[in-house]
Parts: structure tokens; sequence; C-alpha cells
């Protein structure tokens, strides 16, 4: 990634595949959810899919570059090497994944390198590290994870604020009535999963489009 300190847009989109397990067309239900996203001005997504096969998995992500890539950054999570055989624009890793320096290895310096903590130290750790972007979480209990870390609170995200210099992602329970306090706290983006799912009739658009409002 450039040396220049990367720009992140206020909402950081996820499209998570765990939500479209129970439709009838996962794939097309999956890949119009991206398109709601786009319709409504996020500008950058990443693409989860814990349980897929690789297959599945690269299948899904050149299906999305090619709806949604020519109007959204993709990160890809996970994996570095799908993100480069996907064409994405990043990849985001977690604390049990490739080292964000073995990511770059493989990247190369042009591709953006998210990564994953949960408190002050490894936040301060990912500071000193390769990564192009922090994410700090949960800020809030989530439903996003089975076995979630301990909350960081917006506590928590100010003291991290203070610690270090690199965009921060705030991640974990976040939604349109308590985003404004995450960026407010220090959050430079705030990564949003169950607040876009339609639940209550509400489409996937209208609630991008309500949560970049209330971040503006």
């Amino acid at each position: 990634m450039s040396k220049l300190r990367l720009q992140l847009p206020k909402l950081y989109a996820i499209v998570d595949a765990a939500n479209f397990e129970d439709h009838k067309d996962r794939r097309r239900d999956l890949l119009e959810f991206a398109r709601e996203l786009a319709a409504a001005g996020v500008t950058l997504v990443q693409y989860r899919n814990k349980r897929g096969s690789t297959l599945e998995i690269l299948s899904q992500a050149r299906e999305l570059k090619r709806v949604i890539g020519t109007r959204v950054q993709l990160i890809m999570n996970d994996r570095a090497d799908l993100c480069l055989a996907a064409g994405f624009d990043g990849v985001h890793l977690g604390q049990d994944d490739f080292s964000a320096w073995g990511a770059r290895q493989v990247l190369g310096e042009d591709k953006i390198i998210g990564f994953s903590t949960h408190n002050l130290e490894q936040a301060m750790a990912a500071e000193a590290d390769v990564a192009d972007y922090i994410a700090i979480g949960p800020i809030f209990a989530t439903r996003s994870k089975t076995k979630p870390d301990p909350v960081v609170g917006l506590a928590g995200l100010k003291e991290v604020r203070k610690r270090v210099r690199k965009p921060l992602v705030a991640i974990g329970g976040i939604s349109r009535s308590n985003c404004q306090q995450v960026i407010a706290a220090g959050a430079d983006s705030v990564a949003v999963i169950a607040e876009l799912v339609d639940t209550s009739g509400e489409s996937p658009r209208m609630r991008a489009e309500e949560l970049l409002s209330c971040l503006r």
C-alpha cells in the first residue's frame, strides 16, 4: 500500500456469506445484497466466508469483483492467496491468520492489509507491523461471532486511539443508533455486518443509506 496514510471511508461494510446459508439461492442473494450496498454509495466491502471451500470462496469473490469491483474496493477476509487470485484490493487478517508481514510478501506493496485486534496490547503490536489499518473490537456486544472476545467499549477505543496513529476500524455491535458515538471516540471507520441485513422489511440499500447519512 502507499506509504501515505490510508484514507478509509467511514462505513466499512462486511458481506458475510454466513448470512445467506439458509437461502435457496445463496450466491444470487449474496450478490444482490452487494449490489444494493454499492447502489447506496458504499465504497469499501469486505467479503467474509468462514465456512466455504476454497473453490466456493474464490468463485463468489470473482463474481463480487465482476458485479461491484469497478465501484467498490474489495477486501478479502483471511485469505491473502485468494485476495490475489480474485483481484481484490486487499486482505483483512485475524490474530490466528497469516501474519501481516507474510501477507505483504504475497501481495506486494500495492494491496491494502488490515489486521484485527481485541485489546490495547494487540493494537500496539499491529501499529508496529506492516498492516495499513487496525481493526479493534468488539466495541459493543455482537452476534456475528459465536465466541466473541471481551467487549472493548468506547473507553477502550479511546485508549487505543491515543496510542496508535494508523487508521482505526471499529467493529462489533455497531448500528445506526451508536455509530456516531464510535466515530467520536476515535474510530476512522465503522465495520458493520448485522445492521445491513434485512430483518424487518428494510432493504440493505436503505439501511446502508441511513448509515452513511448518520456518518456524514
